[in-house]
């Protein structure tokens, strides 16, 4: 499989560089490619293809674009490279799990920094000229960002504390979730999110914080039957275009894609608010336990989200302390 997505993927950046390198973008139908790692049914998914569809149509057959979901073209951990480097043109990842890559990605995924919808709104606002910039550096332009629902833990035994972490092995996906798994006394595992059920299945992980939506794709019942929401946290999706790719085009479809992200953003938020009730409910409706998360868990949870906020700024250098700085001055 890795050997076809690489032979594909090189394919695909010799294919279709010609129209950019040449300028011809206007003389002839441009192919766009875009890889997201998640699946069809996901709200994020089906966004995106929203977003693909709107595009084409604004473009009169002009840019024909192919979505390949599900990770099929690439992993998530190369989609952004792969976007850089014009294998695809078009991507869409989990912004914090390129927090080794720049420390700033992984600011929406500490731990109870934001609580509420308008809350993660306000960051993201707060966060949107520092992000588009490191893109722009790296030859990318960043369309539009949305906000995963919150999330919570998924176990097969209540999670009355956080005490009751202790020992598991938790499976993670950014550098803030492995920090976490260390302060409450976890091991800490990394699995994508397509491989959970195998994790879960064969003992590599017994635990994990994420969200309900996600916990839907990957049938979570089958594994697990406890969900406890936490609003651990609402990390963010981001969705990005090589810069040559998108300004080989003429000036009207450049701006079609910008109004289309514009659109997509706005009807994300809504479909994000959407899943969380309803992934919830679907949880439910499968056998698991939806648990209400006691005091004493929301305590603990609200202490080690204030570690790893003053970690956190400790790491992210002058950017980092003005968004926190600027985003505490308007709470």
């Amino acid at each position: 499989m890795t050997r076809r997505r690489t032979l594909l993927a090189t394919g695909l950046a010799t294919g279709l560089a010609a129209p950019f390198v040449a300028g011809r973008a206007d003389a002839q139908q441009t192919r766009w490619q875009v890889a997201t790692p998640y699946p069809d049914g996901n709200f994020h998914t089906r966004n995106i293809r929203s977003f693909v569809q709107e595009v084409e149509q604004a473009s009169g057959g002009r840019l024909g674009i192919t979505l390949h979901t599900n990770g099929s073209l690439l992993p998530m951990p190369q989609i952004k490279r792969g976007a850089q480097t014009a294998q695809v043109q078009l991507g869409e990842i989990l912004l914090s799990a390129y927090g080794n890559e720049d420390v700033f990605f992984e600011v929406d995924s500490i731990p109870q920094l934001v609580t509420t919808y308008e809350e993660a709104r306000r960051l993201m606002e707060l966060s949107r000229a520092p992000i588009e910039a490191r893109f722009q550096r790296q030859g990318l332009s960043l369309l539009y960002m949305v906000p995963w629902p919150p999330s919570g833990f998924y176990t097969n035994f209540a999670v009355e504390s956080l005490e009751n972490l202790r020992g598991t092995r938790m499976r993670t996906f950014n550098v803030m979730t492995n920090r976490f798994a260390t302060l409450v006394g976890a091991t800490p595992t990394l699995v994508q999110a397509a491989e959970i059920p195998q994790a879960f299945a064969t003992g590599v992980v017994n635990a994990m914080v994420t969200s309900a939506a996600t916990g839907v794709d990957t049938s979570a019942w089958d594994y697990a039957r406890t969900f406890t929401p936490v609003g651990f946290t609402f990390t963010k999706n981001a969705v990005f275009v090589n810069r040559r790719a998108l300004e080989a085009l003429p000036a009207e479809l450049q701006a079609a894609v910008r109004t289309a992200a514009a659109n997509a953003e706005a009807r994300g938020w809504q479909l994000s608010t959407e899943a969380r009730d309803s992934a919830q409910a679907a949880l439910a409706g499968r056998g698991m336990t939806v648990a209400t998360a006691s005091p004493a868990l929301m305590q603990a949870m609200a202490r080690i989200g204030q570690q790893m906020t003053e970690e956190w700024v400790g790491r992210a250098g002058d950017d980092g302390q003005r968004l926190i700085a600027a985003y505490r001055a308007r709470a």
